[in-house]
């Protein structure tokens, strides 16, 4: 591909290079990365003729349920970097009719998520045990697949007491994860990597510090870096829950605000709507006092930012691939708007020759806390 951007793909129940036939079939790959809120996905077309071997291959792994598995890894190599973009297993295979003999098979999937969202495993219990602890056992069951969990405990842990009440397991191993970060404000999601073949599953807060990516540069002449870029602010998305504790000897309900800033979670802005619209949480009084907390801060979480921004860049003249779930500094959109913000989500679209991505961003507030960003 232009701009020394190298695409490989690996296949198979043990991911391993695909065969040429298979790489000069390719046309065209898809992928979608966010932050927690869906699981990643991909979309692989081959140009493939009707009597190739390979389309016999995927529709037979994606759609009998008596063959092995098909897992799927696509690795980006740019300037001698390799970055995985997606370890994932097929589930769903299509053919479209072409000209010439020559048709399209049009694989999709989702990440390992796939094979934890398969069976419904309810009813399992989990005694004894909070939220983190349930969610180690849950991923431990995907080791042999390459799976490595990166569990943080909540910021308050809610202990089961057994002769109170015993959690239990509702629907699959994905659902209930999933269920889990949002009752703590968490999120949990898939990244692959750091070697192919392996993934990272995530289960904790979302992270806004650290080194922020080289700078979204627009409206700046011959430095400017992507090819759309537009923001939205959105005051009334922006929510401050009270939730409510009950006096043990009066029952009187006692109202406690909670902010969306935590040390992980910083202000990205310096002015954020005001007044913030405020929603009571009066359910939180039938809860103990360390649930209604955490379901105080679940919700201040999802319900923080108000600056949201969406474009498309090419990847070769950006120079790197933008990650999404890490900082990343805008510049040259005015002074509301410069500054560093949380990337939401990133989908690519690689063609040969071609290589763009789309994405998703937001932050807290107008105005940026930084006088620069790094570029």
């Amino acid at each position: 591909m232009q701009g020394g951007i190298q695409l490989s793909l690996l296949i198979g129940p043990v991911p391993v290079p695909a065969p040429a036939e298979a790489i000069e079939a390719l046309s065209s790959a898809k992928v979608d990365a966010g932050s927690g809120d869906t699981p990643s996905g991909f979309e692989l077309t081959f140009e493939l003729a009707a009597r190739s071997p390979l389309r016999t291959l995927f529709l037979l792994t994606g759609g009998a349920s008596a063959a092995p598995l098909m897992r799927v890894v696509l690795v980006a190599r740019i300037g001698g970097n390799a970055e995985a973009l997606i370890d994932g297993m097929v589930t769903h295979v299509e053919t479209l009719p072409g000209e010439g003999g020559v048709g399209k098979l049009v694989v999709k999937g989702k990440d390992m998520s796939a094979l934890m969202d398969y069976i419904d495993l309810s009813g399992i219990p989990y005694p004894a045990m909070p939220p983190a602890v349930r969610v180690l056992l849950v991923l431990a069951k995907y080791a042999a697949l390459g799976v490595i969990p990166l569990v943080i405990p909540s910021i308050v842990e809610d202990l089961p007491i057994p002769v109170e009440r015993i959690p239990q397991q509702r629907g699959s191993d994905y659902a209930y994860v999933t269920r889990l970060a949002r009752q703590v404000g968490y999120v949990f999601y898939l990244e692959p990597g750091p070697v192919p073949g392996t993934s990272k599953a995530y289960w904790g807060p979302e992270i806004r510090i650290g080194q922020p990516q080289p700078a979204l540069s627009v409206n700046m002449d011959a430095i400017t870096n992507v090819e759309e870029l537009s923001f939205n602010f959105d005051k009334e998305a922006k929510k401050m829950p009270i939730v409510y504790f009950q006096e043990l000897l009066s029952k009187a309900p006692i109202g406690l605000p909670i902010p969306d800033i935590s040390p992980l979670n910083p202000p990205l802005g310096l002015v954020p709507p005001l007044p913030p619209k405020i929603e009571n949480l009066h359910e939180t009084a039938h809860l103990s006092p360390l649930s209604a907390l955490m379901t105080g801060l679940a919700y201040a979480s999802q319900h923080g930012d108000s600056v949201f921004g969406s474009g498309r860049l090419d990847v070769a003249r950006y120079g790197r691939l933008l990650k999404s779930r890490q900082l990343v500094g805008v510049r040259g959109a005015g002074l509301p708007f410069d500054g560093l913000y949380y990337v939401k989500s990133v989908s690519h679209d690689i063609k040969r020759g071609e290589y763009k991505q789309s994405f998703s961003l937001a932050r807290n507030a107008l105005i940026s806390t930084l006088p620069t960003v790094p570029v």
